[in-house]
């Protein structure tokens, strides 16, 4: 895949057992207009997360969207994922970037602290992670993110901005329009009997959005 666009609607897929259903459910989120998808599973053992990385890496590259592994860098490059999400207890990205490569999206969560994504940046990744904005049931008890990190990351960043924690359509609005590139949501997607409607709803908000804006990863200088 070259040179992919980081902005939109970021899935992030539920942790659940049955693989097919894992599929389907991701290919409706996808026909809704999903524009990256993160396979996390923390729960799952090393069998059923490598059967459900390789299908959904599989589905991804039929729709031309980037496939991203959360926290897993070694599944990440067993499937040949588009990219790898780490957090402050996984891999560097400077050890994401040597065993990915050139041309890899490395993604890194940085919670509430605008100094951790000037690290991240520095350090070679494509794009931050900022959350939660709101109550997360994903991760119940993530440190809280005030709106304005977004105002000053759209000025001290020149990487994507993606954000994160409790995000549904009715709140995605401002974090789009205050620099959000991206927004990642899961409950809002997976969590619904209308998942392909409701990335629709999340699509429509980048599209009507004169702000909104997709970044190409840049490793010129990689």
């Amino acid at each position: 895949m070259t040179r992919p666009e980081l902005g939109g609607l970021y899935a992030i897929t539920p942790e659940m057992i049955d693989t097919s259903g894992l599929v389907t459910m991701t290919q409706q989120a996808l026909t809704g207009g999903a524009r990256l998808v993160q396979y996390r599973n923390k729960t799952a053992g090393t069998a059923l997360r490598l059967e459900q990385a390789y299908s959904l890496a599989h589905l991804c590259r039929k729709f031309g969207v980037p496939f991203i592994v959360n926290d897993y860098l070694d599944l990440a490059v067993e499937v040949g994922a588009d990219g790898v999400h780490v957090g402050r207890d996984d891999a560097s990205v400077a050890e994401a970037r040597r065993r990915l490569g050139k041309g890899k999206i490395i993604g890194v969560s940085c919670y509430n602290r605008l100094e951790l994504a000037v690290e991240a940046e520095r350090d070679g990744a494509d794009y931050v992670a900022f959350g939660a904005f709101f109550d997360s049931p994903t991760k119940p008890g993530a440190a809280a993110a005030p709106m304005d990190l977004l105002d000053h990351a759209r000025r001290k960043l020149h990487v994507a901005v993606v954000a994160i924690g409790g995000i549904t359509s009715d709140n995605a609005g401002e974090l789009i329009s205050r620099g959000a590139n991206a927004v990642a949501a899961s409950s809002a997607l997976f969590a619904t009997g209308y998942i392909r409607s409701a990335a629709e709803n999340f699509s429509r908000l980048f599209q009507s959005n004169p702000t909104a804006d997709c970044l190409f990863p840049d490793h010129s200088s990689v």
